[in-house]
């Protein structure tokens, strides 16, 4: 049931409402009256948490985020995933007070980042909402909830978000940026983001990170490969050449990540040999990473080189 402030609001602009909804029903003709019902309630927490002078412009925001969510199968049975409903009941609420003052741009971030992570492999997005829900309290502004957003995206496994989340912590009040790059105590701002750029594998205090990854599998098994990668080193990653694709591959101690790379840009790079104790295996390196393959798995492991 709804409290009396939310329901108050909602009963007090009815007539617009209805409009609004009429209006969305046009655009949206998979909008379902009962998953948007739903939605109201299940947002109802991050409106409770609400100062009670800003709850009017919260379930402005609340109801036409909604009507978009629902209409666009975002939530509800129809949709990829449960997810993103589930962070509005227990992530949202957490930022209440950035709600409050920046409603339609907080709510629309926070959606964006959950519903674009479950589309990125490999990414670990319950870490992600637990680092941010971590972190809520000491958020105070939308562009440390952005930066925030990014470390934690990258910590999550996005490894592309690697250079990104440093330039972002960079800008962050100090005890922020050591809370969301989970330094070890005593650790200090300024020699941390001097040491992070040049380290992809540093581990520091976190128990998420690693200095070993495998990485792939056959598109049969829902990999990303569908022949035994080759691999050389590129830059800070590598270009992978699997069956008729070509990717660049970036893996750290978080995660790896793929992106689209040309057959021209593998067969001009150099393969980068280094010996490997290991039968029927071939290592390449570039300057912080060893990638082994074999021809008879379609995985690549990753070492830190030293």
């Amino acid at each position: 049931m709804l409290k009396p402030a939310y329901a108050g609001v909602l009963a007090a602009g009815r007539d617009q409402y209805n409009a609004r909804m009429r209006e969305a029903q046009r655009r949206y003709p998979m909008l379902s009256h009962d998953v948007f019902r739903a939605f109201l309630d299940n947002a109802g927490a991050i409106v409770d948490a609400v100062a009670p002078e800003r709850v009017q412009p919260v379930v402005d925001s609340i109801y036409d985020l909604g009507l978009a969510l629902a209409g666009r199968t975002l939530i509800g049975p129809a949709a990829r995933s449960p997810v993103l409903q589930h962070a509005w009941r227990t992530l949202f609420p957490r930022f209440a007070t950035l709600i409050a003052r920046e409603p339609v741009q907080v709510l629309g971030m926070l959606s964006n980042a959950v519903v674009h992570l479950e589309t990125v492999p490999g990414t670990r997005l319950t870490q992600w909402m637990d680092d941010m829900g971590g972190l809520a309290t000491q958020v105070g502004s939308v562009d440390a909830l952005r930066a925030v957003g990014q470390i934690a995206a990258w910590r999550a496994g996005a490894a592309h978000f690697r250079a990104g989340a440093l330039a972002a912590a960079a800008g962050l009040p100090a005890p922020l940026a050591l809370a969301a790059l989970h330094a070890p105590d005593g650790m200090q701002i300024d020699a941390l983001l001097r040491q992070l750029p040049g380290d992809p594998w540093w581990q520091g205090a976190d128990p998420h990170a690693s200095r070993t990854r495998t990485f792939g599998a056959f598109t049969g098994f829902g990999g990303p490969f569908d022949a035994p990668p080759m691999v050389k080193p590129d830059g800070d990653g590598f270009l992978v050449h699997a069956g008729g694709r070509v990717f660049f591959l970036l893996a750290d101690a978080y995660g790896a990540s793929l992106q689209a790379a040309t057959l021209a840009e593998f067969e001009r790079a150099d393969p980068g040999r280094v010996p490997t104790m290991l039968a029927h295996a071939q290592a390449c390196a570039n300057a912080t990473t060893i990638a082994i393959t074999s021809p008879f798995t379609h995985a690549i492991r990753l070492e830190a080189r030293s």
